[in-house]
Order: C-alpha cells, then sequence, then structure tokens
C-alpha cells in the first residue's frame, strides 16, 4: 500500500493503485456539462491523466496550468485533469481563469476514477495527487503518488513520459 499524507496527516488510499505496465482501467466521470465521460472517449490519443484534490486550491491550479501549457504542443495527446469537485465549480474555475480547452472531469458522483485507480482518500472522500501517462492503447508508462498531498508532482518526469511515447 502506498503511503501519503494530506498536510502532514497519514491519509489511506482505496483501492488498488494502477501501476506501470499495466492496462488503465475504465472510469465513469462527468465533464463540466454533466456528460458522462469514460476512458474510451479519448481512444487513441496519448493521455496526462492529471489527479488533483481540488481545482480551487492553489498547487491544483498551478498543476492544471503547467500540464495543459507544457502538454499542448505534443502531437495526438490530450491532458485530462480529474477531481471529485463538482462539475459546476470546475467549469467556473475555467471559466474564471480564461481556460476554454482544459478537460476537467469530476468523479465526485461515483469516485469511479478513484476507485479504480486506487487514489480515493478515504479520510477526505478526495482524489489524492497523482499523475497517470498512459498511451494509445491505454497502457500505462508512468505512474507518481504524490506523498505529500499539498506539494507538487515531478512535472518534467511526466512530461518526459508522455512525449517519449
Amino acid at each position: 500500500m502506498t503511503q501519503v499524507t494530506f498536510k502532514n496527516n497519514p491519509i489511506t488510499l482505496l483501492g488498488e493503485l494502477v501501476t506501470v505496465g499495466t492496462q488503465a482501467p475504465n472510469f465513469s466521470v462527468l465533464d463540466t456539462d454533466l456528460n458522462v465521460k469514460t476512458l474510451a472517449d479519448f481512444e487513441g490519443k496519448k493521455k496526462l491523466i492529471s489527479v488533483i484534490p481540488s481545482i480551487d486550491t492553489g498547487v491544483c491550479e498551478q498543476q492544471t496550468r503547467k500540464f495543459n501549457e507544457a502538454a499542448s504542443n505534443v502531437e495526438n495527446a490530450v491532458v485530462i485533469t480529474i477531481s471529485a469537485d463538482l462539475p459546476f465549480a470546475q467549469k467556473k474555475w475555467c471559466a474564471a481563469n480564461g481556460l476554454e480547452n482544459v478537460v476537467t472531469l469530476s468523479d465526485h458522483k461515483d469516485l469511479s476514477f478513484g476507485t479504480n485507480y486506487g487514489v480515493v482518500m478515504e479520510e477526505l472522500r478526495l482524489l489524492a495527487r497523482t499523475v497517470f501517462v498512459l498511451n494509445e492503447n491505454n497502457e500505462v508508462v508512468y505512474t507518481e503518488v504524490v506523498s505529500e498531498g499539498t506539494n507538487h508532482p515531478d512535472y518534467d518526469k511526466a512530461l518526459a513520459a508522455l512525449k517519449s511515447i
């Protein structure tokens, strides 16, 4: 089991963490217009899945911006930001920040993504800060679980993994 903390408090992660070399599990989440989205909606694309506790916090906001800006020139790639925020909050944040093309998905309803990928913080009912990179065939080629939920992920390693596919 992966050990993480949030504000230096130990956190229990629910589910089994997805590992490099495995097939990425499916999930069912909502986009900002309440449409159901699954892994199949991004079929044939390289995927950087940026998982954050809440879009409306400093580190999460910076993570969302950084990955989207840095990966915008990677051919056939999509950056997907997933949190347990309500879709309405995600939509409002994107509009307030002038980010129209950012893919934000909400796992608030069933925690389908978080459970299937092993990143639900049980004590907070939020998703742990993690990064997954999947190739076009949905094979996991990179993972990072950030050990302290208020810290940044390793942007360079995640982007290098995406670019190397």
